[in-house]
């Protein structure tokens, strides 16, 4: 069902039974990007599924950083009274479960990165996104969103599954171009918190695309040694968008994730 906090600011769905899962959308998405997962999901856990200040039907907030929103997710976290969860990111949504990893370690009964990184962005990175910014406040979001969404998916499932890339835009251009900037601004000055990885006491899940052009694999594979207990998932086609491109091996990699939190 779906529920609000912050006087009806924030909205999230809490669906299911059994311990708690967070599954955090990244940018420009809202929660309907885990509709898959969540059906698979939701006979055997609890799911919190939040849509992050300015996406879905969640109001934007002012000064919005990746660190506010790992504070809207504890908020959440806290209004149902849940003391542990299993926290899964994708893109935007793995750098919040980072910073409430660091901001609340104690929630944390597992740590998941679907296609994110602990890195920073390097300086050419901030400036692709500030580029983005300007194309945006001179072409308008829907166009950026129709350029560059395509290129979240692998040269596989452009060819072959073009319906499954519109569904995705038509999900993503619902974002508020206010929203947009903000998101793309506190990526820019999120901080790195590679270092954090080897204090992070719970289980992590490493997601990874072959073709993922977002997030560089490369990259990724060089974190997943650095914490106590890692589990590392490498799909081939697949670039930013597995839990879309690979929804059947998407849901029994977190389901079998997800168990291994609970021991």
């Amino acid at each position: 069902m779906w529920k609000t906090i912050n006087n009806g600011n924030g909205s999230y769905q809490d669906i299911g039974q059994g311990p708690a899962v967070v599954l955090i959308h990244g940018f420009s998405e809202n929660s309907a990007l885990w509709i898959n997962q969540q059906e698979f999901l939701k006979n055997d856990y609890r799911l919190i599924i939040p849509d992050l200040p300015g996406s879905g039907k969640s109001n934007l907030t002012e000064g919005l950083t990746i660190a506010a929103m790992a504070d809207y997710v504890y908020s959440i976290l806290l209004a149902e009274n849940i003391r542990e969860a299993v926290v899964i990111g994708h893109s935007m949504g793995g750098y919040v479960a980072l910073a409430l990893q660091q901001q609340h370690p104690e929630v944390m009964k597992g740590l998941g990165l679907f296609h994110s990184t602990a890195a920073a962005d390097t300086e050419e990175k901030k400036e692709t996104r500030r580029k983005s910014i300007a194309f945006m406040q001179q072409y308008g979001s829907e166009l950026f969103i129709r350029q560059t969404i395509p290129n979240l998916f692998s040269p596989t499932t452009k060819s072959q599954r073009p319906k499954l890339v519109e569904a995705c835009i038509n999900m993503c251009i619902q974002c508020p171009q206010e929203s947009m900037i903000a998101y793309t601004q506190a990526m820019i000055q999120r901080p790195d918190l590679t270092g954090l990885l080897p204090s992070v006491a719970s289980p992590m899940l490493f997601v990874i695309g072959k073709d993922d052009n977002a997030v560089s694999p490369t990259n990724v594979i060089q974190q997943v040694m650095l914490p106590k207990t890692s589990s590392v998932y490498i799909f081939e086609d697949v670039g930013h968008m597995g839990m879309w491109e690979k929804i059947e091996a998407s849901n029994h990699l977190l389901k079998q994730f997800i168990s291994f939190c609970q021991v």
